[in-house]
């Protein structure tokens, strides 16, 4: 079994849709994330009818990652509602997915979405976001490290 498999099969656990409420509807999208440690979160999807709540898989799986690890730099994501990623722009985050990964670490850049689960193809966020507007700030900070 590989990475994406494991991955794919983490997440679909999940997979479950549900109203929750007359307002509320939940675990129609899920996701898998590894973490810089190998270790694998999942979440999934909440949204509700106000728009202000509306929380993606893939930032449930982050916060998961977050409280339970204290990691911020991801490998590997997956994300899917009844099937997995088959291409035509199936399993792409967000844009606040997107901007949120490369807040909480800029090195997540080198991350790989998985695009087409069947052919294994994948892009990277820094594909998906090649000019990031807070590239500059998080170079400042790594070099800060550096010395």
């Amino acid at each position: 079994m590989d990475i994406w498999e494991k991955l794919y099969l983490e997440a679909k656990a999940l997979y479950a849709p549900q109203e929750v409420s007359d307002f509320v509807y939940a675990r129609h999208v899920v996701a898998a994330v590894e973490a810089a440690d190998g270790q694998i979160f999942t979440g999934f999807c909440m949204e509700g009818t106000c728009g202000v709540f509306h929380l993606c898989a893939e930032r449930a799986a982050l916060f998961n990652m977050y409280q339970q690890s204290g990691q911020t730099k991801v490998k590997r994501i997956i994300a899917f509602r009844d099937k997995p990623p088959y291409g035509e722009g199936s399993g792409m985050p967000c844009g606040a997915c997107r901007e949120f990964l490369l807040e909480l670490n800029a090195e997540n850049r080198h991350l790989e979405f998985m695009v087409d689960y069947e052919s294994r193809k994948t892009i990277t966020l820094g594909e998906l976001m090649p000019l990031w507007w807070g590239e500059e700030r998080a170079r400042q900070r790594e070099n800060k490290g550096k010395k």
